[in-house]
């Protein structure tokens, strides 16, 4: 499990776009956490480091969007109202995850039965500090669940180091 704490919006879109440089075709990222938490910062930070030139916006009424990068395309699904397991099966979930493409599910773990059993989870959460200046404050925690990602569990420490060394910028 790796920690990292963003103090705003830009920092957690920041520290998205590198990890952004760490995925391979077929990878899947699940992100969760409260409403507000940074979900959709994070998927646009991320899909800005994959080279989407186009602006990211949560697709909860739509269920999916699709956005073509540089090098993958970004599969970017909302699953929050999604009311039951079943109704995953529409999304087709083994084709998005087929060939050159990166899928993020925001509220992922709501139907983690129905997903692959490798991802990288990416969990946002609001900081427990009572000042009003650590509002914007979020801690982002990365846990690798099965192989896809286990090799680049180096890689994925080393970008977190990288960027908070960087001035979380």
């Amino acid at each position: 499990m790796i920690e990292a704490r963003s103090h705003g919006v830009a920092q957690t879109r920041a520290l998205a776009a590198r990890l952004a440089g760490l995925a391979r075709a077929g990878d899947l990222l699940v992100l969760s956490g409260d409403l507000g938490a940074g979900k959709t910062a994070f998927a646009q930070g991320f899909g800005a480091g994959l080279g989407v030139g186009v602006p990211i916006t949560s697709p909860t009424f739509t269920l999916a969007n699709v956005h073509q990068g540089e090098r993958l395309l970004m599969h970017h699904l909302d699953v929050y109202r999604i009311d039951q397991i079943e109704e995953v099966a529409d999304l087709s979930l083994a084709e998005l995850l087929d060939g050159d493409t990166v899928t993020l599910i925001e509220w992922g773990d709501a139907i983690l039965p129905a997903l692959p059993s490798s991802y990288l989870e990416v969990a946002l959460r609001h900081t427990e500090d009572t000042d009003a200046a650590a509002d914007d404050d979020r801690i982002l925690t990365l846990r690798v669940i099965g192989p896809s990602w286990a090799d680049r569990t180096s890689a994925l420490q080393a970008t977190v180091r990288a960027w908070e060394e960087a001035g979380r910028c």
